[in-house]
């Protein structure tokens, strides 16, 4: 079964990778950075105070959010993320996106190598019900396509 979800487009592409969630803000730059070193090159989340994502591996992911939080360098964060290899591949934010990580995935579009796909306003529903791991597609259009398991069909 698929589900589809339709948001407003902020960079534009199409892309098919699995999801990564977070029903909490994603706070940029406490996920992204590592001791000594201004970014962690393997793209391995850091942030404690995020207990769905620490840990985990981010980079051609799908990254599901309500919003990102803290620190004024998020954009620039995401934009050496996305220059290492270790960005997301999109974000699908379930609120409107902030002005920081817009401008992340702006730069990503314009200067990098790894664009990061950025659609927003996906509404509560898409968060409450996306999954880690389930296949998302997301087109040039917004619209966000998601495999989901019928649990009517699944055997018992």
């Amino acid at each position: 079964m698929i589900k589809r979800y339709k948001g407003r487009v902020v960079v534009p592409g199409d892309v098919i990778a699995e999801a990564l969630v977070t029903h909490t803000g994603f706070n940029t730059l406490a996920n992204l950075k590592t001791a000594g070193s201004f970014l962690n090159p393997r793209g391995v989340l850091q942030d404690m105070n995020n207990p769905e994502l620490y840990g985990k591996k981010m980079p051609g992911k799908i990254l599901c959010l309500p919003e990102t939080i803290g620190s004024t360098t998020g954009g620039m964060v995401l934009y050496c993320a996305s220059v290492m290899g270790v960005g997301p591949a999109c974000m699908l934010f379930s609120k409107k996106a902030d002005t920081l990580a817009v401008a992340g995935a702006v730069l990503t579009a314009n200067w990098s190598e790894h664009p990061i796909i950025l659609v927003d306003d996906l509404g509560d529903e898409f968060l409450q019900e996306i999954k880690e791991g389930q296949r998302i597609h997301v087109k040039e259009d917004g619209t966000v396509l998601v495999e989901c398991e019928d649990l009517f069909d699944a055997a018992p």
